[in-house]
């Protein structure tokens, strides 16, 4: 996380119409579509959102109970290629469960996720929100200005902005024509939750380059008050700048059926290294 945007050792990547490839047994090869920004060798944190996500979803699954709440923190760099994700069971319960997944990548923890799955029952007749609707996705127009980013991952979305966005706040939807793992179906949830992390990026406040500040985040906080459907992501994005080396991104996340939860990022705020 201390490297300028795109730059670092080249790592050759494989292809294909996923994120991922399955090895069996927990154990992925990541393709050039899950690369970073930040770093050409490492994963962008998006993807590997989704790929805990799917592991989470999959992990002796219960129908009376949805995932509501994922947490992850980021302990190191996520290495590009071949990793491993464990997955286990922190606290069971009846109507409350808490999972946890962990990436590994060469030999080192990379990034935990933990996630609270919550009972499920009808709430209808109480059923309310307070974040309001926002343009349709398909109504507003491509936007490229997601060009400055490099990296496999931000090349192969597609993008769509509402008027009004400015450095610091905007809405951008976006989506990805790939699947998270060759050869198996794509869940809503898991494709969503796979694009979540680029809110970081969609409205900064400083423009990322050589000569520029970085602001790489350090955890991923996702809450859901409904299970989210469809292919677009709709981001209602912030992003704020204290005066001592820290920030924050916060978002409200859309579907194209309206709000349905939140995100939380904590960012590390520090000028681009000098490269010698």
């Amino acid at each position: 996380m201390t490297q300028a945007p795109g730059t670092g050792n080249e790592t050759r990547l494989a292809e294909g119409d996923f994120f991922y490839e399955s090895l069996g047994g927990g154990r992925y090869r990541s393709t050039v579509h899950a690369q970073g920004a930040w770093n050409a060798h490492e994963q962008h944190m998006a993807p590997a959102t989704g790929i805990l996500a799917h592991e989470l979803e999959r992990f002796r699954p219960r129908e009376d109970l949805r995932m509501a709440r994922v947490s992850l923190d980021i302990l190191g760099i996520i290495h590009a290629g071949e990793f491993e994700v464990r997955t286990s069971l922190v606290r069971p319960g009846r109507t409350i469960e808490l999972v946890e997944a962990e990436m590994v990548c060469q030999g080192r923890t990379a990034v935990i996720a933990r996630a609270w799955r919550l009972k499920t029952q009808d709430s209808s007749s109480v059923a309310a929100a307070e974040d309001h609707h926002v343009a349709h996705p398909e109504s507003l127009p491509p936007w490229d200005g997601m060009s400055p980013w490099p990296g496999g991952y931000i090349a192969q979305l597609d993008f769509r902005v509402e008027p009004g966005h400015r450095p610091g706040r905007g809405v951008v939807w976006l989506r990805s024509p790939h699947g998270m793992v060759g050869g198996v179906p794509t869940p809503d949830l898991v494709r969503l939750l796979g694009l979540v992390d680029t809110a970081n990026g969609v409205a900064p406040r400083v423009e990322p380059g050589p000569a520029s500040w970085m602001f790489p985040n350090v955890d991923l906080q996702i809450h859901m008050h409904r299970r989210p459907v469809g292919e677009w992501l709709g981001l209602q994005a912030q992003q704020t700048y204290g005066t001592d080396g820290i920030g924050l991104t916060s978002a409200v996340l859309h579907d194209v059926e309206g709000p349905f939860g939140r995100s939380e990022q904590i960012l590390t705020v520090r000028p681009m290294p000098t490269r010698g």
